[in-house]
């Protein structure tokens, strides 16, 4: 029932708000549809913990320990954001941004996204998640080219594009994964895609099938992860996408390209019997948080400057699982939820104060915290949270990371620091004038935007200084399982 209820709420909204989604209430019922999604995910969560791992449908979903956090975590950000929405998609629709047809377009869509992304993530079948993606993906195109703007038709594109093919490689991945499971199994159908089934018998197939599967799945998967060389599309479609679609896009959809990935990883790493699979993620993980620190100095505009912030901890979190063992497993769960947690509080205070100044050009932006000291003080903890400064939630996992890679590639740890100084350097640098530079624009009232902000970093600071047991015993039980 709540499973049902979880992909069933989405759906519901998304028909409803394809009716209704330009009416004056439309986004107080996008956010009440987030709400009953997130009480049927709470509600998923505590059987789960209660009684473990379940089953549903035929066995045709699953949820345990590893996905079970990541479902919650994505209800509430999907509430939270829809509640910053309500007044941020009012004000652009005040502003002539967007007309009656497009906020129905925006509401609907929003709601088909955030099932879409539930569904990948309890679905048991492998096939599914990749049906699950596929209508993320197509989704989102529509979200980013929401504005209708020459900049943002060109950004959706570009993601239509770049994770089309990559969705090629990973239906590809898929069917070699069901050979495979068909040769091993000895049985072919919907069955010889489910997850629970390949994991119970990982240690017998067929090592080099499911090694050019296990490539060809981090190659499409890791392109919606915004690996490089396959991020080409995620600042772009984060800078011209509206910030409520940033957000979910950065603090959400990342981490279900992730997981889809880790799926296919505890298959190859059993099945190869060897660290490549571990190897090839640290690689890439390294790279992408490389590529992503140095892209931040070129930044002008905001939305870009923290879309390529993504791809740095994006890279940090995909190294650490590649480090594998229980405390860098541990520390990657907790990265993605503290990531997810600030990132999107940041493309909240990014999207409003850029609506503030009338631009996203951060030459522009000045004197935030004098026009509107929440709004300021927001973006500018955001900024120190996403950035690792103790006490926040970021600066454990990046420590027990590091720590964590001292012992086991001490090689890396070096340049992980690296990777570390040169983004604090490459933000701080151009956010600190934008909270404290001079201004001579007048003192702004409150706006009601900035408390889903205050929310996500109250909740980040308390992870940082305690980790609830319940949470704690969550991230090791995935942590084993993930090996």
């Amino acid at each position: 029932m709540e499973i049902l209820l979880l992909l069933g709420l989405p759906l519901a909204g998304c028909v409803a708000l394809a009716f209704f989604g330009a009416r004056r209430y439309a986004p107080e019922l996008n956010a009440a549809t987030s709400l009953a999604t997130l009480a049927a995910a709470v509600l998923l969560t505590v059987r789960v913990t209660r009684y473990g791992p379940l089953t549903a449908g035929g066995e045709q979903f699953y949820v345990d320990s590893f996905n079970i956090f990541l479902v919650a975590l994505t209800a509430f950000v999907g509430f939270t954001t829809a509640v910053f929405s309500r007044p941020y998609m009012r004000a652009e629709q005040r502003h002539r941004k967007l007309s009656a047809r497009r906020l129905r377009l925006y509401h609907s869509m929003y709601q088909l996204f955030m099932g879409a992304m539930l569904m990948a993530l309890t679905t048991n079948n492998l096939g599914l998640l990749w049906v699950a993606m596929e209508a993320a993906t197509l989704s989102t195109v529509l979200l980013v080219s929401l504005y209708k703007t020459r900049a943002s038709l060109e950004a959706a594109w570009k993601y239509f594009i770049l994770c089309g093919v990559g969705i090629a490689q990973a239906l590809f991945g898929t069917i070699l994964l069901y050979f495979a499971a068909a040769r091993t199994l000895g049985h072919e159908g919907m069955s010889a895609l489910l997850w629970t089934h390949l994991y119970a018998v990982r240690a017998e197939l067929e090592p080099r099938v499911v090694a050019l599967a296990f490539v060809f799945l981090l190659v499409g998967y890791g392109t919606k992860v915004g690996l490089a060389p396959l991020h080409n599309w995620l600042p772009d479609a984060h800078s011209e996408a509206p910030a409520p679609v940033s957000a979910v896009l950065s603090g959400l959809l990342l981490n279900v390209g992730l997981y889809a990935v880790m799926r296919a990883k505890t298959l190859a790493a059993a099945s190869i019997g060897s660290v490549l699979p571990g190897r090839a993620l640290m690689a890439f993980g390294l790279i992408s948080a490389l590529l992503g620190a140095l892209f931040l100095w070129r930044q002008r505009d905001i939305k870009r400057l923290f879309g390529y912030s993504s791809i740095e901890h994006m890279g940090i979190i995909t190294f650490a699982f590649g480090l594998g063992g229980p405390v860098a497993n541990f520390a990657a769960l907790l990265h993605m939820t503290v990531h997810s947690l600030t990132k999107s509080s940041v493309f909240f205070t990014a999207g409003h104060a850029a609506q503030t100044a009338g631009t996203q050009q951060m030459d522009e932006i000045r004197g935030l915290v004098r026009i509107s000291p929440a709004l300021g003080w927001g973006l500018l903890l955001g900024s120190l949270a996403i950035l690792g400064m103790p006490p926040f939630g970021l600066f454990t996992s990046e420590f027990l990371i590091l720590t964590t890679a001292m012992r086991a590639d001490p090689w890396a740890t070096p340049l992980l620091l690296l990777v570390l100084a040169i983004a604090f350097a490459g933000i701080f640098s151009k956010v600190q004038p934008m909270a404290f530079g001079e201004s001579a624009a007048p003192r702004l009232p409150h706006s009601s935007a900035v408390i889903p902000v205050y929310l996500h970093l109250a909740l980040v600071l308390t992870l940082g200084l305690y980790i609830p047991p319940a949470l704690a015993a969550c991230y090791h039980a995935a942590a084993q399982l993930i090996g």
